[in-house]
C-alpha cells in the first residue's frame, strides 16, 4: 500500500508511494480540493493536464448536495465528476462543526442542520463510512471532533476521547464490508488541539486501533503557524515510518515545504482556487496580487518561471483587466495557475529528495519566496 522508497539525510523529509484502487500517487503529494465534486474553474482534463495524480472531495457537501441518490445512480464519484484517478473524501467532520446552522453532538454522533436547506441531518462513525462507500473513494478520513482554538484542556480532552471511540467504530464498521476493505483505504486521525501530552495520547490510541495511514487533524483552525509546527514537532515521532502521513488542511507553499522536512507526505488545501478567485496569484517569488495598478501595463506573464498555460499565453496585464471586469476567464486563468503551481512544487520536492538536495532546496525555495512585492 505505501512504500517508503528514500529518506533526506539533512531533514525528515521521505519520498515514497502509495498504492490506492484507482492509481499509484508519488509521494510527497497535493490534493486539489474538489469540494463538490469539481476544483472551482476547472475541469478533470485540466487536473490530469497538469499531472495531480489525485483530487480531495467531501462527505458533508456531497451528502447535503446532491445526495446519495445521485451520486450511486451515476456509479460512484469517479464516475459523477468524470476522473479516474485515486479520490480522497474529507468525513465532512469540520464542516458539521463550521457550517451547520444548528447542532446537537453527544458519543453517538452528531445531529445537524444543513446549511443550505435547513433540514436536520444525522451522522455517526458507521453512516460516515457507509456513505463513503457509496462515493466509493479510495482513501476515506473517518468523522473525528475537530477541537477549535483556542479551547482549554477539558474541552480538548473531551473531543480526543470521542474521536478515538468514534475511529474504532469506524474502523470495525469498515473491516465488516469486504468491498471496502479490498478497494478503500481508511486513515486514522490525530487530534489534541494545542496540548503535547494529549496529542501523544491520540496517536498513541490512533495507532493502537491501526489504520492504513495517519493524519493530523485540528490545524490550521487559527492558531499560530508556529504552534501548528510545535504540533507536527510532537505527533511525527509517534508515527510509523512505513505508513503516509497527512497534515489536514495546510496550506501556504512555505508551510508546505517546511511541513515536508518534518516529515509529511500528504497535503491539501482549498487557498490555490480561493486566492485565485479573489484575484491572487501564487509564484515562485511569492504571493502577486494581479488587482494592483502597478500591473495595468505588464505584459509579463503571472510567473516567468512558469510553463502553465496561463503564464505560456496570458500577461498580467490582460489577467488584472480580466479581474477587473468580473469575467469568469480571469478566474479560471488565476486558479489554474495556482494549482499547476502547488502541483509543480510537489514535483520539485519530490526530485529534490531523489537527487538527496531537498536541504537546499527548501532553503532556496523559501528564500526566494515572498519577494515579488517587496
Amino acid at each position: 500500500m505505501f512504500t517508503l522508497i528514500k529518506e533526506d539525510s539533512s531533514t525528515k523529509a521521505r519520498r515514497g508511494v502509495l498504492k490506492t484502487f484507482h492509481g499509484e500517487i508519488q509521494t510527497p503529494f497535493f490534493m486539489p480540493v474538489g469540494t463538490n465534486a469539481t476544483v472551482k474553474t476547472l475541469g478533470s482534463e485540466d487536473l490530469v493536464g497538469m499531472g495531480s495524480e489525485i483530487v480531495l472531495s467531501n462527505t458533508y457537501h456531497l451528502f447535503i448536495r446532491p445526495g446519495m441518490e445521485v451520486i450511486e445512480q451515476a456509479g460512484g464519484l469517479h464516475a459523477f465528476m468524470n476522473w479516474k484517478g485515486p479520490i480522497l473524501t474529507d468525513s465532512g467532520g469540520y464542516q458539521v462543526f463550521s457550517l451547520a446552522k444548528m447542532r446537537k453532538i453527544n458519543d453517538e454522533g452528531v445531529q445537524f442542520q444543513s446549511h443550505v436547506d435547513g433540514t436536520m441531518r444525522d451522522f455517526t462513525p458507521e453512516s460516515v463510512i457507509a456513505i463513503e462507500g457509496i462515493l466509493g473513494s479510495d482513501i476515506m478520513m473517518p468523522l473525528d471532533e475537530c477541537a477549535p482554538y483556542p479551547c482549554d484542556f477539558k474541552q480538548a480532552q473531551t473531543a480526543l476521547k470521542r474521536t478515538t471511540s468514534w475511529a474504532k467504530r469506524s474502523r470495525e464498521f469498515f473491516l465488516r464490508n469486504e468491498q471496502q476493505r479490498t478497494r478503500q483505504l481508511l486513515f486514522g486521525i490525530v487530534q489534541g488541539a494545542t496540548y503535547e501530552d494529549l496529542r501523544k495520547q491520540s496517536a498513541a490510541e490512533i495507532l493502537e486501533i491501526g489504520f492504513d495511514g495517519y493524519a493530523i487533524g485540528g490545524v490550521s483552525v487559527g492558531e499560530p503557524v508556529d504552534l501548528m509546527f510545535k504540533t507536527l514537532d510532537w505527533v511525527i515521532p509517534e508515527l510509523p515510518k512505513d505508513f503516509p502521513r497527512y497534515f489536514m488542511g495546510i496550506g501556504m507553499p512555505e508551510q508546505i515545504v517546511r511541513a515536508v522536512g518534518c516529515g509529511v507526505d500528504m497535503f491539501d488545501t482549498c487557498i490555490p482556487t480561493r486566492y485565485g478567485r479573489n484575484g491572487t496569484a501564487f509564484t515562485s517569488y511569492g504571493r502577486l496580487t494581479i488587482r494592483n495598478a502597478q500591473y495595468s501595463l505588464d505584459q509579463s506573464p503571472l510567473d516567468k518561471n512558469c510553463d502553465c498555460f496561463a503564464c505560456q499565453n496570458y500577461t498580467r496585464s490582460y489577467i488584472r483587466h480580466l479581474v477587473k471586469a468580473s469575467e469568469i476567464l480571469g478566474l479560471r486563468l488565476l486558479s489554474y495557475h495556482n494549482v499547476y503551481f502547488y502541483v509543480n512544487v510537489m514535483k520539485k520536492i519530490r526530485l529534490a529528495i531523489e537527487q538527496g538536495v531537498f536541504a537546499e532546496f527548501q532553503k532556496k525555495f523559501l528564500s526566494d519566496y515572498e519577494q515579488e512585492n517587496k
